[in-house]
This record gives C-alpha cells, sequence and structure tokens, in this order.
C-alpha cells in the first residue's frame, strides 16, 4: 500500500471530522486545488501562512546529452517549473520524523 496521502483521504479525513456533507467538502477541496493552478499557470506565488511557498521559477535552456547515443546533443528548451519552500512550523515538524520508517534502505 502506498504511503502517499490522496485528495479522497484529505476529503474522507474533513468529512469525519466535521457536519459537512461529504460531496460539499469534495467540492471545496477541489475548488481549492484549482484556484491554486490557475495561480501558479498564471505565474503567480502561492504563500499558504505556517505550511510553505510555492514558487515559479524559469529553468534556463541548455544542452544534455542521451545515454543511449551520447555523441548526440539534445536542446532542452527554457520552462518554468514549481518550487516548494518549507515554512517554519512544517519544518519543525519535520525535525522529529522517523528517517528509517520512510526510507529503510
Amino acid at each position: 500500500m502506498s504511503n502517499n496521502l490522496t485528495k479522497r483521504q484529505i476529503v474522507q479525513s474533513i468529512y469525519e471530522n466535521n457536519n459537512y456533507k461529504q460531496e460539499d467538502v469534495r467540492q471545496i477541496v477541489q475548488q481549492t486545488l484549482d484556484i491554486v493552478r490557475d495561480a501558479l499557470v498564471a505565474g503567480r506565488n502561492i504563500e499558504l501562512r505556517k505550511f510553505g511557498v510555492f514558487e515559479i521559477q524559469v529553468r534556463k535552456a541548455r544542452v544534455g546529452r542521451n545515454p543511449n547515443r551520447p555523441e548526440t546533443d539534445v536542446v532542452i528548451p527554457r520552462r518554468a517549473v514549481v518550487k516548494f519552500k518549507a515554512g517554519k512550523e512544517l519544518k519543525e515538524g519535520l525535525v522529529n520524523l522517523d528517517l528509517d520508517a520512510i526510507d529503510p534502505s
């Protein structure tokens, strides 16, 4: 079983801890994610206090190599990427994380 948290699990957790209809919770969570997506696609950063910041960064164009054909250069175009910077409270919470439970290797 995956250790990832899914949107469905978020909806279920909010539903179980409140007196809202499950469909209403699902719609609110989806609308929130849509707003975040739309803002990022429009080039805006997202600041969520006590959680972190989603920032748009532009990666420069560069030349890469195909490992199967190293004699051929591949041009990797300039592009936008999303970076996440954890907020203070999130960083403090990660200090107590059991690293062996996450990465058993």
